[in-house]
């Protein structure tokens, strides 16, 4: 399933009409949870259909679980080998981790201040296996790059940052953060979270090792089901202890008697996949390769743009670069009270989301002009509750 088609004569409006939740509600969270499509809706009455007809249907479910892997090595550009089935993302960052050796010189793992606590807390629970966590900031005007460059060494063992940070959409130099990593023999993880689905992902050329993330945001699926990238030519150098019966060679053999994992990524998996969320997962990625994700990313661009410019003109303050080219598909607004006003939109049927007191506005494909100008619109009406 190929996800890079562009087509500039889609209808938009058609698009929207998969998503009921736009009948009575303005939806602009996506950064939170992707919008409930028909499709999904349906891919989940499928599954219990199946339950109810044949009660156990386990070629069928594995069938699925495969067919989502190829899906995902579509959206991403690789091949299904590289590609493990997770039941999140923090499932596919502990399996690299439980990969990684900590004992010698190389036991240095370096992270960035945009993290989303998962890809932080995780490399911290690797400490007292000899990990050294060095966390680096961008703030007070620093140069992140610069300030990663000073970080990675010979001694990193890996590198893991972010996509697009989740508190303020700020879109990281995947492809300069990986020559940097590469240049000094460490592994590079990114979390994809908040970009897959938003933009044309270019693995190869970002130099990653690894990619995490799962479906329950611009993916459109929902949460319980995710995946990992992992790098072809690094598969026999890792041998993950976070295991299962789903990370072996032969899932069908049921040996008790000794442990023998895959050749592929799927050695990076581990026990029953999460059939009914594989289901749904397939039919949302389905739809944005219906669409392309040039052209959701453009779409999106655009609506990001609207966005930085009501804000500009109405003088509320950034916590997202302007710069179109560091920012993800989320735009944070700072507010004097960012939880009030995204419990007065509430009252409004517009939904938002805050973190780090900043508002955030995650348009998708589904979302169109009108809806940022109402947005802005009930941002004035509550002008005491941004500044």
């Amino acid at each position: 399933m190929h996800c890079d088609n562009i087509d500039s004569g889609i209808d938009w409006e058609r698009q929207r009409a998969r998503f009921p939740i736009f009948g009575s509600t303005l939806y602009i969270n996506s950064c939170s949870y992707g919008a409930l499509s028909n499709e999904v809706e349906a891919a989940f009455l499928a599954y219990l259909a199946d339950r109810h007809a044949n009660g156990s249907d386990w070629d069928n479910w594995v069938g699925h679980n495969e067919a989502l892997r190829v899906d995902y090595a579509g959206l991403l550009g690789v091949s299904p080998a590289e590609i493990a089935v997770t039941p999140s993302a923090s499932a596919g960052i502990n399996s690299v981790a439980s990969a990684m050796d900590f004992s010698g010189v190389r036991n240095k793992v370096v992270i960035t201040d945009l993290e989303f606590p998962t890809n932080a807390q995780i490399w911290y629970a690797q400490e007292p296996r000899g990990a050294v966590v060095e966390r680096v900031t961008a703030s007070d005007g620093a140069d992140l790059i610069e300030s990663l460059s000073a970080a990675i060494d010979e001694t990193t063992r890996i590198v893991a940052v972010t996509h697009v940070c989740y508190r303020n959409g700020e879109k990281l130099d995947i492809a300069a953060i990986g020559k940097l990593a590469r240049a000094k023999g460490a592994y590079f993880l990114v979390d994809g979270y908040q970009a897959a689905g938003t933009m044309a992902i270019e693995l190869a050329s970002w130099g990653a090792d690894f990619y995490v993330g799962g479906t329950l945001k611009y993916l459109l699926g929902t949460a319980g089901v995710g995946y990992l990238y992992a790098r072809h030519a690094i598969l026999d150098q890792l041998q993950p202890t976070v295991t299962g019966w789903f990370a072996q060679e032969n899932i069908g053999e049921m040996d008790h008697t000794r442990h023998t994992p895959a050749h592929s990524a799927r050695k990076f998996e581990g026990g029953t996949p999460p059939v009914p969320n594989i289901y749904a997962a397939r039919a949302g990625i389905g739809i944005l390769a219906q669409i392309g994700l040039h052209s959701i990313e453009a779409r999106i661009s655009g609506l990001t743009a609207r966005i930085v410019e009501h804000a500009e003109a109405a003088g509320i303050a950034l916590a997202t670069p302007a710069d179109a080219k560091c920012r993800g598909a989320m735009v944070a607004l700072r507010c004097r009270d960012a939880g009030g006003l995204v419990d007065a939109l509430s009252h409004e049927n517009i939904v938002t989301s805050w973190r780090d007191g900043n508002l955030r506005l995650s348009p998708h494909f589904y979302n169109n002009e009108d809806d940022i100008d109402m947005v802005f619109a009930a941002l004035g009406r509550h002008a005491h509750l941004v500044s």
